[in-house]
Parts: structure tokens; C-alpha cells; sequence
């Protein structure tokens, strides 16, 4: 039998849903992946060998009395470690939680594991989510597969990394400035971010609530889309879901995959198509819009000006957020505590706690929201940074007028080499430079490989209109049929 490792979550699904295989057989295989690449990789934090194998026999077990199970039944997947498992380590990548065991689970590993999926562990990923290169982990940096030399993305390069490395066929990220859909690009995977509120956030641990947004990880657009139809929907435990089913992306990935674009009208941002990118990322941009045309697609450039302000908002607004959401990290009620010695002050214990639990990216990035939330200066730099947003979304919404999606690169460069760019914040920013717009406005967006510079992976973004999940689905199906799948050289 072909390497189970290599072959697609779909063809995977078959093969145990007609008895070829059994779910142990297809976990076991993906284990020992783990286990002979991952201590170069180091995709994962922590590996739930005992729990994958159980949740593999009950799969067989239910399959041998006759249930009828779920299309991705028997199928392993890897969790960014930003989502609750219960009785699994959830440490966000951060010290401050190092050790801890979460009581529940959030309701996409719920989703899950009622859908039959056998989850191999969690992987690592920038502290809180706070990073583009997942060189921010508290416990070491994840390595692209394609050179280990490199970063595989962030803040959930080890998802990326793991299905790069063929260490698991699906995995589930978070996606607040672009950290499912950048980390899709550098390693040759797909990654797509849902529209906010599609997925639910529920044992999600928060870095922006307006912004984060679950989604799924796969080598293949169909296998994206069978993931995300499991783990979309509406959430009455998550205040921001929405009350609408999941559009039908699988049968959007089906109709992509024929190549036929016809009828589609597809946007250039106009300010994406500039200064910023690299010459071979945009080569290989313009080389998959001449192919989107040939499939039928018609391409037309629009304008979307207040693209240029979505990464000064962004640095406002997120950072502003986690300045919220981080506060519940006090050393009182759970995680790491320091210096509590009966000696010191309750202020004491929460200040030294801070100090030894969270990397120098959180805290600057409290610091930045702390001070744009404080008096005097909110209306001056928060309040601005809600207005541009709102610009933005205007740009959306007059774009989505005169083209059914719009498409551009997704980084402006390739994997940059480990340590690069740790030393300038604001050069690691520029990496979700063309991914932060989407989640400013809220609607869904996908990275697909569409070629190589420098022989290293390079995507195409595809972003829709809010709840129009499908459309960015047949497109990057569609582009897929021809470009293929990419295989990272042999680790």
C-alpha cells in the first residue's frame, strides 16, 4: 500500500471507510512520521500518542458494528495548541501556561472529535498567537520542512509545518492578522480562514476577540473544505457566531476542481500589485492570474486605497485587545505563579508572574495596547484605528460590487531564514502586510500554493465576501487543477 503519510485526508477516509485500512493502521503510520522528523521540525508541543490511538479504535470499532460515521472518520488531525482539550496540555506557546490541563474542550475539538477525527497532539506556535514566523514560542522555533534553516510561518507555523512534513493530513489553526493563510503560503499548504463568526471561538483562547478566527489546514483545497464543513457552524456558547449554516464549500471545491472559472469575475488589488513584494513572489502571481484566466475567469483590477492603513490599524487594535484579554493571566487563578512566598504583595506575585510568564512580544504588545487604551490617547489611536476599519470594510464592500473575489499574493516574500528578522518588529510584521485586510473586514480568505521563487513556495490569497466562503473555495480549486500540489524536499 502507498505510505499512508502521503496520501490525501479524502483518500485516507476511503481507504478506512471501505475496510482497506483501519483508523489504528492510518494514526500509527502518522506516529511514526512524528516520530522519525518532528526532532527537526518540531512541530508539535505535545503528542497524545494513548489518546489517538483510543479515539482510532473506537473509530474501527463503531465502523465494524455498522454505524455510518462522518466523511473524515478515522482521519488524524493536529490542533494549534490555542485550543482547549480537555485533559491535554493547552499552553498557548507561553510559559504562563506551561503544564496546564484544560477542564473542557473548545467546541471546534468537540466538533471534532464527534465527527470521528483522531487528534495527534497540539502544535506549537508564536506565545498567544502574537507572531508571523513561529519564532516566538516560549518552548523554541518550529522549522519549515522545506529548509529547516527557515521559519514556516506564523503564529501557526507548527500546524503548517506538521502537514508539510507529512506528519499529519489535517490541522486546525487560529487566524488573526493572517496566521493560518501565511503560514499556508511559506510551506506550500493550504490554509483558510473562515468568515469571523463562522467558526466558533468558544475555548479559543483569546489574543484579539474581534479579530481571531479558527479555521482549517490541509495539503489539499477539498481536504480544507471537508475540514471546515466540520468545524463551521453556528455556536450559541460563542456571543459572535453566526447564526447561518456553513455555504457549501465542499461542493464549491468539487466544482473548482473541473477548472471551469467560467463566469467568475476575479479583483487585482490594485494595492497589493506594488512596492512591498518580492520580484519572484509577484512572478508567480501574475503567472496564476494568466492561468485563472485561461480557466475562464475575468480579471479586472480594482481599488481598495485604505488597504495601505491595514497594518498600522491592525497594530493598534489587536494589541489592544490582547491588553484586555491578557489581564486574566494574574497568577491567582491559573498557571504559572511566582514569588508567592507569603511575603510579598498580591501585586508583587501578579507583576513577577507576568514578568517570568510571558515572552518580550507579549509584552510588547500589551505595552502598545495599554498605552492606546489609555487616557487621553484613545480616541487619538484606538478610536482611528476603528474608523480606518471601517474604511476598509468599505473598500470590501464596493469591491465586492464589480467581482465575485478578489485575489493577490499572500506574503510579500518567501520564508525568511530563523532569526532574521526577530531583531525588527516591524519588518516581522510586514508579513501579513496582504492577509490583515480580510480580518479587519471579517469576511473569509484562502492560501493556495500557485508556485516556487528561489525554490520556495509561494501563495495566492483568494478573499470573498462575508459568508460567501464557497466562492474563494471554487477558486482555489480551480487554480490547484492546474498547478498541482507541492512536495517539500525529503527530510
Amino acid at each position: 500500500m502507498t505510505d499512508l503519510t502521503r496520501m490525501t485526508a479524502t483518500d485516507l477516509a476511503g481507504l478506512v471507510a471501505s475496510g482497506e485500512t483501519s483508523a489504528v493502521e492510518v494514526t500509527r503510520a502518522h506516529l511514526d512520521r512524528i516520530a522519525a522528523v518532528d526532532d527537526r521540525v518540531h512541530a508539535f508541543l505535545h503528542v497524545d500518542t494513548e489518546g489517538a490511538l483510543a479515539a482510532a479504535r473506537a473509530v474501527d470499532e463503531r465502523r465494524a458494528a455498522g454505524e455510518q460515521l462522518g466523511p473524515l472518520a478515522g482521519v488524524p488531525v493536529a490542533v494549534k495548541d490555542v485550543l482547549t482539550t480537555k485533559g491535554v496540555p493547552t499552553t498557548v506557546g507561553s510559559k504562563i501556561l506551561e503544564g496546564w490541563r484544560p477542564p473542557y474542550d473548545a467546541t471546534i475539538v468537540q466538533r471534532l472529535r464527534a465527527a470521528g477525527t483522531v487528534m495527534l497532539g497540539k502544535t506549537n506556535m508564536d506565545e498567544f498567537a502574537m507572531g508571523s514566523s513561529t519564532e516566538y514560542s516560549a518552548y523554541g522555533p518550529t522549522h519549515n520542512p522545506w529548509d529547516t534553516d527557515r521559519i514556516p510561518g506564523g503564529s501557526g507555523g507548527g500546524s503548517a509545518a506538521a502537514l508539510a512534513a507529512y506528519e499529519a493530513p489535517l490541522a486546525i489553526g487560529s487566524d488573526t492578522g493572517g496566521s493560518i493563510r501565511q503560514p499556508g503560503a511559506v510551506t506550500g499548504t493550504v490554509g483558510a480562514k473562515p468568515t469571523y463568526g463562522g467558526t466558533s471561538r468558544y475555548g479559543l483562547v483569546a489574543f484579539s476577540s474581534s479579530l481571531d478566527t479558527p479555521g482549517p489546514c490541509a495539503r489539499t483545497v477539498l481536504d480544507a473544505a471537508l475540514l471546515h464543513q466540520v468545524i463551521g457552524g453556528h455556536d450559541p456558547r460563542d456571543s459572535t457566531s453566526i447564526p447561518q449554516p456553513v455555504p457549501d464549500v465542499v461542493a464549491a471545491a468539487k466544482l473548482g476542481a473541473t477548472g471551469d472559472l467560467t463566469g467568475v469575475k476575479l479583483g487585482i488589488v490594485r494595492e497589493f500589485t506594488g512596492e512591498g513584494a518580492e520580484p519572484g513572489v509577484m512572478a508567480a502571481f501574475r503567472e496564476s492570474v494568466d492561468t485563472l484566466a485561461k480557466l475562464g475567469a475575468e480579471i479586472v483590477e480594482v481599488s481598495c486605497p485604505h488597504f495601505r492603513y491595514a497594518l498600522p490599524a491592525y497594530y493598534l487594535i489587536a494589541p489592544s485587545e490582547c491588553s484586555s484579554n491578557l489581564a486574566r493571566f494574574d497568577g491567582v487563578r491559573f498557571g504559572l505563579r511566582v514569588g508567592d512566598d507569603g511575603n510579598r504583595s498580591l501585586e508583587e506575585v501578579m507583576s513577577l508572574t507576568r514578568e517570568a510568564g510571558f515572552g518580550a512580544e507579549v509584552k510588547r504588545r500589551i505595552m502598545v495596547g495599554t498605552y492606546a487604551l489609555s487616557s487621553g490617547y484613545y480616541d487619538a489611536y484606538y478610536g482611528q484605528a476603528q474608523k480606518v476599519r471601517t474604511l476598509i470594510t468599505r473598500d470590501f464592500t464596493s469591491a465586492f460590487e464589480q467581482v465575485d473575489a478578489l485575489i493577490s499574493p499572500t506574503t510579500p516574500f518567501v520564508a525568511f531564514p530563523i532569526g532574521a528578522r526577530t531583531a525588527d518588529p516591524y519588518q516581522m510584521y510586514l508579513a501579513d502586510l496582504f492577509t490583515i485586510p480580510t480580518n479587519l473586514y471579517g469576511g473569509p480568505g484562502i492560501s493556495v500554493p500557485c508556485g516556487l521563487s528561489e525554490g520556495l513556495p509561494v501563495g495566492l490569497q483568494v478573499m470573498a465576501p462575508t459568508m460567501a466562503d464557497d466562492r474563494m473555495y471554487r477558486v482555489a480549486a480551480a487554480l490547484e487543477s492546474v498547478v498541482g500540489t507541492f512536495t517539500p524536499p525529503a527530510l
